[in-house]
């Protein structure tokens, strides 16, 4: 099964690597990203292609489900938090972009089969971050592709209100040296959709801080 990434590997030494060597030994250097980008591991998201972009453009950070957990020091592992961490401090990144799909397994387990996820598996434990996004699907309306719409757009939201509970990235953004925004990404379609930003991180959150009250 290797030998396609064998062949493309070689593709791409013979071709891209050849035709841009002094630009790549450059970023072997020095990398200094325009943008964070948090996505999903889904196997159908591409983002350089998506953003027709070039090496060292996007610090991508990808787990299950686009998903940014609020700021804490306990515990032993924080693989998007350091990363987060990483590009904000370190590479002094100048934005943050959390891109949230259509279609993305990690809201629908999340909607559909809450109680089928064992409540002490890592993937349980990674979605319970947006727990309160399933209440805002309505239970009659499943097999419509907009509920799901709606829960993957709130979901970014979380993610950019849990970005502001990092100490070193909310001082960034009342500096106005750092933005963040969410941005929702059709697969099927190929549209892509701005839907939050710092601004407006209160009113999007709201309606799923009252499902968890309930």
């Amino acid at each position: 099964m290797s030998e396609k990434l064998l062949e493309g590997y070689k593709r791409f030494k013979e071709g891209y690597y050849a035709q841009n060597r002094e630009k790549i030994r450059e970023l072997a250097q020095d990398q200094r990203p325009s943008y964070v980008l948090i996505t999903c591991c889904d196997a159908r998201l591409e983002p350089s292609r998506i953003f027709d972009t070039e090496p060292g453009d996007l610090f991508v950070i990808r787990n299950v489900a686009n998903l940014v957990p609020p700021y804490e020091v306990e515990g032993s592992y924080h693989g998007t938090s350091a990363a987060l961490q990483y590009a904000i401090t370190v590479l002094e990144a100048p934005e943050i972009i959390v891109l949230g799909h259509s279609r993305c397994g990690g809201i629908r387990s999340l909607v559909l089969d809450p109680d089928k996820m064992e409540k002490d598996s890592f993937i349980s434990r990674w979605m319970s971050i947006v727990a309160p996004v399933a209440k805002l699907a309505d239970p009659d309306k499943l097999n419509d592709p907009k509920t799901f719409s709606q829960c993957e757009q709130a979901a970014i939201g979380f993610s950019l209100r849990n970005l502001l509970t990092y100490p070193w990235i909310a001082s960034r953004v009342a500096a106005g040296t750092l933005q963040i925004n969410g941005w929702h990404y059709n697969i099927y379609s190929g549209a892509l959709k701005k839907v939050h930003d710092q601004d407006t991180i209160s009113t999007i959150v709201e309606a799923s801080d009252d499902a968890s009250a309930d």
